[in-house]
């Protein structure tokens, strides 16, 4: 498993934007834990990571809920929680991926390797203790969404909280009777 080093690539007065590069996504847990990027000590760390267990979730649902729970950390996935993630992701394999840097409606959200995420922060990120709202930007919709992750303070780890990730897009212009 190959993962190129993530880093801060822009930085403005009110927002900071990492970029998170995946050589390839890890396809067994094993990979995951793997990438450096496991260790959660960033609170981007856990937001973008989030993207690949999402992408392998049509695949191989209970490997992509290990790496779920693996970032939520004490705080595991509910029966309620999949079946939401089930229900957004019935038919839309491609959502995750146009989280992904280089993908569009147009090429069927089949973004380039390496796999680019890019996570931002506003102004309002850290304004609560202990939290953090970092966003993305899905190539399919006009507005970037969130990902709220919580600090565990004995550990110094940033653990995924809640994800608004999984709102519908623009379908692929190949699926769309309208293009």
């Amino acid at each position: 498993m190959s993962w190129s080093n993530n880093k801060q690539v822009e930085e403005q007065s009110d927002q900071q934007v990492w970029e998170v590069v995946f050589e390839e996504l890890p396809s067994t847990m094993e990979d995951f834990l793997e990438l450096p990027e496991v260790s959660l000590k960033e609170p981007h760390f856990a937001a973008a990571l989030l993207i690949p267990a999402l992408v392998l979730w049509s695949r191989q649902e209970a490997l992509a809920i290990e790496m779920i729970n693996y970032l939520k950390g004490p705080q595991k996935l509910s029966v309620r929680d999949v079946q939401f993630i089930n229900d957004r992701l019935r038919g839309k394999d491609y959502l995750p991926l146009s989280y992904v840097e280089g993908s569009s409606p147009e090429n069927g959200y089949a973004p380039p390797n390496p796999y680019r995420v890019k996570v931002f922060t506003v102004s309002t990120s850290f304004v609560e203790a202990g939290y953090a709202k970092l966003y993305l930007q899905s190539s399919g919709a006009d507005s970037k969404r969130p990902v709220q992750l919580r600090k565990k303070e004995s550990s110094g780890e940033w653990f995924l909280w809640d994800q608004m990730l999984l709102s519908g897009i623009r379908i692929p212009v190949s699926e769309d009777p309208w293009a």
